[in-house]
């Protein structure tokens, strides 16, 4: 039972990613069409980071409540909604609306499945759990991008979207009966663990927990800023066509994708820490790479290399939270760390749009590297804190 459930819960986080791509991707295409400053994004990403952070924040206390399985389902179909009401609007108010039950559904069923993996699943399985989530991520702007080819119908692209995750969805129902049965399985074998919620003032004061929130931060930051803006980067910076461009973008998103998967394959040889410092001396290559003028096919391979060295960060400190801190507070815990992921994706793409608009796209590496220092100082301090309570 545990093994097919494990397998529906790879398809939920593959609805999970679906939605992540397709704006960045599409972005180009739809200010154009609106008539509106390049900025305008930030609103709407805004909008979403938002709904995910505040979902993400009280989460712990509904999952606790009604179980995982009812959450997912929720979830996945708030998701599909905010999908069509996309593919229909006709201006940026619409889509802000519509980007609230996206971001709502978003946190959720992310702080959800990826607690309920961390805890009764290998490292292994939860690799995979985000290679799934990478394989969301990177169809959906392949999808954009052939809708795009048609006169820039963006609006294609979502409706695509939309019956990809009402099947999921579908799935999601489905498999509610079985989400009890393996809870029955668990607490037969003394593996019901029973959850305790703490407040975000309990958490606050953890100084392990402000540096993993500070860790998950920074990660999300660098993966939806080249998400989100990778695409106009490469239009703005290096005179790639908006079609080109969203194409590129697919090899970034393959990247984390396949950076997840390679995690998963090797977490049988190495450990998580040592999966994750692979990870950040990656990432600052591809930076490196990144600074190197007037090549566009460069800039391109920086991308695949950052999401492939950044995509070992989240699943793999997630999977450690029941190690680093306790079972029992996990959910809470892992809750406040998707809760932090999300005040980065809702500020830090942000901040680059306001500034790249008053500025220029030029200062995309520039930007990414200060955020990939801040996250190995916090890395560093994190594991001299660990070693010194021989949780490392």
């Amino acid at each position: 039972m545990a093994t097919i459930l494990i397998f529906i819960i790879y398809i939920a986080f593959i609805g999970l990613g679906i939605p992540d791509s397709l704006f960045g991707a599409a972005w180009p295409a739809i200010y154009q069409e609106f008539n509106i400053p390049m900025d305008s994004g930030v609103l709407i990403t805004f909008v979403i980071s938002f709904g995910t952070f505040a979902s993400s924040f009280f989460s712990a206390r509904l999952i606790n409540k009604f179980g995982t399985g009812p959450i997912t389902v929720v979830s996945t179909m708030l998701t599909a909604i905010a999908l069509l009401g996309f593919s229909l609007s006709g201006n940026l108010l619409y889509m802000c609306l519509f980007s609230v039950p996206l971001g709502i559904g978003a946190g959720a069923i992310d702080s959800a499945l990826n607690n309920y993996v961390a805890l009764h699943y290998r490292a292994t399985h939860m690799n995979f759990l985000h290679c799934f989530y990478g394989l969301g991520v990177t169809a959906s702007p392949y999808l954009m991008s052939l809708a795009l080819a048609n006169n820039n119908n963006w609006r294609n692209g979502y409706k695509t979207a939309f019956y990809i995750q009402i099947f999921i969805t579908l799935i999601a129902v489905f498999s509610l009966p079985l989400w009890n049965k393996v809870k029955t399985q668990y607490t037969l074998a003394g593996e019901d663990i029973k959850p305790i919620t703490l407040s975000f003032k309990q958490m606050a004061k953890m100084r392990d927990v402000r540096l993993a929130w500070l860790i998950f931060l920074t990660s999300c930051a660098i993966e939806f800023t080249c998400g989100n803006w990778g695409s106009t980067f490469l239009v703005n910076s290096h005179d790639m066509t908006p079609h080109l461009a969203a194409k590129t973008v697919t090899f970034y998103y393959l990247g984390i994708a396949s950076g997840r998967f390679t995690s998963g394959l090797i977490s049988k040889f190495l450990s998580s820490w040592k999966i994750i410092k692979i990870g950040m001396s990656i990432v600052f290559f591809a930076l490196v790479l990144m600074f190197l003028p007037n090549s566009a096919l460069l800039a391109s391979i920086a991308l695949f290399l950052i999401g492939f060295g950044n995509s070992t960060v989240f699943p793999n400190l997630t999977h450690l939270t029941p190690i680093n801190f306790s079972k029992e507070t996990s959910q809470s815990i892992v809750s406040s760390q998707m809760a932090a992921c999300n005040i980065g994706i809702m500020l830090v793409p942000l901040l680059f749009g306001i500034l790249a608009q008053k500025l220029s796209t030029d200062i995309f590496p520039y930007f990414n590297m200060i955020l990939y220092v801040v996250m190995v100082t916090a890395t560093i301090m994190l594991i001299k804190s660990l070693k010194s309570k021989n949780k490392y």
